[in-house]
């Protein structure tokens, strides 16, 4: 390499390791310019079969069950449920046919959506009103409540209230894991319960420095049982162990609204907000890596060829994902209320 390439090259590692996160993770230049990877899937329309007159609502989560279903619940075709009668649950097959519907008048804000091990749906209401709300519920398949955390209608920072939940998830062992706080009025924490509810410990504060949470929006967890959480507002991914001890901190998969982790480790993480303003350089859409090593290998840009205008200028694309056995990622949409279906080309 000549010397003068050589000194810059030098100069410019430099300044890149100076301007890095605290806690940050520097990776190769796969990794290095956002946007840049190719894009393996085309968008199949119109798959899923909403009842007779139906239309969606805004939808920020979605996930699969053991079966194979996927399971998403929208804001009753509104962006709140609040005094709405329509059923906010649904449950479809890969070919889009509706086999369940149901949760008329039980939620506000339905917001995080987890299906457990044995089929059991997991939903978190991020908003209250009329008594109900800020909490989170397990539901059977056929919604009959089986567990519930949270006070109805009560904000609180304490081992047994929630201010705007996000997300829930259930590790193997049936502990649960509740990412509370949805702005910067409400919680920034993240909440472990043991499998029947009972209060263990939390971790996170307001901030951006190591381990600091500021807008908890998503969470998954990988085959080695660590937990990935998408601290939104600060555009990066925070990996934890199941004590909270800040493991890693990943910022290539962009400004983070929803993420998803399969059984081979691929992590599907929706970006919904990036932006000139937000997030500079980055665009919005749907980024597919490994959980094992960060790696950025494909990007699903958003839809919307202009998201930065009209209507959906707040956000757009994905805000929640999945995927299933067979790869199809699913894409949920608050701004465009819509359900969007990836399938590789």
């Amino acid at each position: 390499m000549p010397i003068g390439l050589s000194v810059r090259f030098a100069l410019s590692a430099a300044a890149l390791v100076l301007t890095a996160p605290p806690g940050a993770r520097l990776f190769a230049q796969a990794n290095a310019a956002p946007n840049s990877q190719p894009n393996p899937y085309h968008i199949v329309t119109g798959w899923a079969q909403l009842p007779q007159g139906r239309k969606w609502g805004s939808m920020s989560a979605v996930d699969i069950d053991p079966q194979g279903h996927i399971w998403v619940v929208d804001r009753c075709e509104q962006n709140s449920c609040a005094g709405s009668d329509l059923n906010m649950v649904f449950e479809f097959d890969k070919s889009g046919k509706l086999l369940k519907n149901w949760g008329a008048g039980m939620l506000i804000f339905p917001h995080g959506i987890y299906c457990d091990r044995d089929g059991n749906i997991w939903i978190t209401d991020g908003q209250g009103a009329d008594g109900k709300g800020h909490q989170v519920f397990k539901f059977s398949p056929d919604g009959k409540v089986l567990m519930t955390l949270g006070k109805a209608g009560v904000t609180g920072n304490g081992p047994d209230t929630f201010n705007a939940p996000s997300d829930v998830l259930v590790a193997p062992n049936g502990d649960i894991f509740v990412a509370d706080g949805h702005d910067a009025k409400s919680n920034a924490r993240i909440v472990k319960f043991d499998k029947n509810g009972k209060y263990i410990k939390e971790w996170g504060k307001h901030g951006s420095g190591p381990g600091d949470i500021e807008i908890p929006h998503s969470l998954a967890m990988d085959s080695r049982g660590r937990l990935f959480e998408a601290d939104r507002q600060n555009n990066r991914i925070q990996i934890f162990d199941q004590d909270g001890k800040l493991l890693d901190t990943w910022t290539q998969f962009g400004r983070p609204s929803g993420l998803f982790i399969d059984k081979n480790d691929t992590l599907y993480v929706a970006d919904s907000e990036s932006n000139q303003t937000r997030h500079p350089g980055w665009k919005r859409g749907i980024r597919i890596g490994s959980a094992k090593d960060g790696t950025v290998i494909a990007f699903i840009p958003d839809p919307n060829p202009s998201p930065d205008s009209g209507s959906g200028a707040n956000t757009s694309a994905a805000e929640g994902v999945a995927a299933d056995a067979d790869g199809n990622v699913y894409g949920a949409e608050v701004g465009p209320k819509d359900l969007k279906k990836y399938v590789k080309n």
